[in-house]
């Protein structure tokens, strides 16, 4: 059985259960408390020392993180990371810019919007990440003018890499509507099979919520 330890409300860690989900293989969802310091235990910081969320562990006790790794290991043999090596060198590609030219100013201008106070010092880095985080948006936006998919020919890994923060990006505080061919990418990748919703949350409270993001 395979052990993902994940934060569900991010979406490094969501990403994770998107391709579970695709796939159909079970495994065990351990929800870490990242707010209340629960990846800095001394029990997770033997597994990972970097002390971040998400991670896999095997049954042999392997563990594995950093999550478009994850993606990769999960992903080989499969059809969600296929076609020759240039194919697949386009895949690694987009996964490296989610990584360096969209996460760093998406995901943390959503998580300063939704999990830092009103008057935290942080929310003057708001500006320049939203617009760094623009810029990603539209150079995925050039692609998708002329391609269905980020992974090759087809639906894979590099879709669901940067799925994971580009559909709650308005959280951020960005236009997703200034982006007619990404909202319309978000539509297909909803409609793939096995596709699972990232929970709603309350970040005030730090609790799940029942509903779930569409």
């Amino acid at each position: 059985m395979l052990t993902v330890y994940g934060y569900s409300p991010s979406g490094n860690s969501h990403k994770l259960r998107m391709l579970l989900g695709h796939l159909g293989r079970e495994f065990r969802w351990v929800e870490m408390d990242i707010i209340g310091g629960g990846t800095r235990t001394p029990e997770y910081l033997a597994k990972n020392p970097n002390g971040k969320a998400p991670m896999i562990e095997l049954d042999d006790g392997r563990t594995l993180a950093e999550s478009d790794a994850i993606l990769y290991w999960l992903a080989e043999g499969t059809p969600y990371f296929a076609g020759d090596a240039w194919e697949r060198a386009q895949t690694m590609s987009w996964m490296f810019f989610e990584q360096y030219s969209h996460e760093p100013f998406v995901a943390v201008a959503r998580f300063i919007c939704g999990w830092t106070p009103l008057d935290s010092p942080r929310r003057a880095d708001l500006p320049k990440l939203r617009e760094r985080g623009r810029q990603a948006l539209a150079v995925m936006e050039t692609h998708l003018s002329t391609h269905p998919w980020f992974s090759g020919r087809g639906y894979g890994i590099a879709d669901i890499a940067l799925f994971g923060y580009t559909h709650v990006a308005e959280d951020g505080g960005f236009r997703l509507a200034d982006y007619p061919h990404v909202c319309e990418w978000i539509a297909r990748v909803k409609a793939q099979p096995g596709y699972v919703a990232m929970p709603a949350y309350a970040p005030e409270n730090d609790t799940l919520i029942a509903q779930s993001r569409t």
